[in-house]
């Protein structure tokens, strides 16, 4: 069975940083790319970073240079490295990967940012 499970996530205050993690189990396929999403109380879901199995990132723009997506070299841990958190970041983040058009997602890690 596949999972995807996030951790890392809690509560800051508005300035500082977080790391998250999204560890794989169960994967019977090759992963190409994983993803982080964040979706706030009452909004959609929104992309947030980017990573493919060569390396290559990519970032929603609001987060670029402050936020950092990466893997371990057994590629089953991906990270997200937080900078300079808003209020307005706070939401529930999540971790993505696709295998032939089917979506796994993880349940999620809360992270939330106050003044």
């Amino acid at each position: 069975q596949v999972q995807l499970v996030e951790s890392g996530g809690g509560s800051v205050q508005a300035g500082e940083s977080l790391r998250l993690s999204c560890r794989t189990s169960g994967i019977n396929f090759k992963i190409h790319r994983m993803n982080w999403y964040r979706q706030a109380p009452g909004k959609q879901r929104d992309f947030v970073a980017a990573i493919s199995r060569v390396g290559s990132t990519n970032y929603t723009d609001s987060v670029k240079a402050r936020f950092t997506i990466s893997g371990n070299n057994a590629w089953n841990t991906v990270y997200l490295q937080m900078n300079s958190l808003s209020v307005e970041e706070t939401s529930e983040y999540y971790c993505k990967t696709t295998n032939k058009s089917r979506n796994y997602w993880g349940r999620g890690t809360q992270v939330t940012v106050s003044w």
